[in-house]
């Protein structure tokens, strides 16, 4: 009898696109701040505040990847169950970037949907995953 292999190839795929994108998001939205701080009149006390919260995001970002990952490919549901509830923190940060952020660009509205809409497609398939290991 062979052994089943209950990680996810869809999620660990969408994991490693998500590394890429997170790359490609943390640069532009970083080259966006300053952009904004050069052209437009940014407050002094917000500026610091936008990038210690795009650093914080990439900290999050990192640990989230990597606990998806190896929970995924070790098919163990605590590393999974971590990286699922670091989402919600890189959830609300992004929404802060989409919403929130003291000037709001239509890049950003774009690449927050892109980077809220692999949240939840990665979040489901961690659930499901982890409903896989479980039972």
């Amino acid at each position: 009898n062979a052994s089943h292999q209950l990680s996810s190839v869809l999620l660990q795929i969408l994991l490693y696109i998500n590394g890429i994108y997170y790359i490609f998001y943390f640069l532009a939205t970083l080259t966006m701040i300053v952009y904004k701080s050069e052209v437009f009149s940014y407050p002094d006390n917000f500026l610091a505040p936008d990038l210690a919260l795009l650093l914080i995001m990439a900290v999050l970002e990192v640990l989230r990847l990597y606990l998806g990952s190896k929970g995924n490919l070790t098919e163990e549901e605590a590393p999974l169950g971590l990286s699922l509830a670091l989402t919600v923190g890189s959830v609300t940060l992004s929404v802060y970037f989409l919403v929130w952020q003291t000037y709001v660009l239509r890049a950003d509205v774009v690449m927050n949907a892109v980077l809220l809409f692999t949240y939840g497609l990665e979040s489901l398939l961690k659930v499901l995953a982890i409903a896989a290991f479980v039972s």
